[in-house]
């Protein structure tokens, strides 16, 4: 009798992967490596408030977010920033925390926040646990999630006001 072997997990949280999608041209899989690899790695100190534990201080390395997010060609005519405003993005990490940043607080004609997908944090490398999206003005920690597993470009539908 043969023994049927399960084939090996892929889950995100324990590869260090995570996937851009949503309304883009070219969705990605991307691994901390790939972070590394294929974009300018910036750097951040920064200093928050943790709900749990308190003030954090660490430092980060990583490339910056619109960097990576030109990459997957959103659906959105590049040259038009009233287009660009309309458009969010939205992260989950590998402990079901949620964030949502706007297009515009990282656009360079807008808020050009320095903001950060992580490959590094205080010296170790994130392969494992998995990049960590940082945003640097941020006050407290609610934003900074770890182990992104998901990433997701949409835009904003308003709902008409007569319904």
């Amino acid at each position: 009798m043969s023994s049927v072997t399960a084939p090996p997990r892929t889950d995100p949280v324990r590869t260090g992967r995570f996937t851009i999608h949503g309304e883009v041209a070219r969705p990605l899989t991307l691994s901390v490596a790939d972070l590394r690899r294929r974009w300018g790695q910036h750097e951040a100190t920064v200093t928050f408030d943790c709900a749990t534990s308190g003030p954090q201080e660490h430092h980060f390395r990583g490339p910056l977010l619109r960097e990576v997010l030109e990459a997957v060609e959103p659906s959105f005519d590049p040259r038009r920033r009233k287009e660009r405003a309309r458009f969010l993005v939205a992260f989950t990490g590998g402990d079901g925390h949620h964030a949502v940043l706007a297009w515009a607080e990282f656009d360079t004609d807008f808020g050009a926040l320095p903001i950060l997908l992580a490959t590094r944090m205080d010296g170790t490398e994130l392969d494992e646990a998995g990049c960590q999206l940082v945003v640097p003005s941020d006050h407290c920690g609610a934003r900074y999630i770890s182990a992104v597993t998901s990433v997701w470009i949409g835009t904003c539908r308003v709902p008409d006001a007569t319904s």
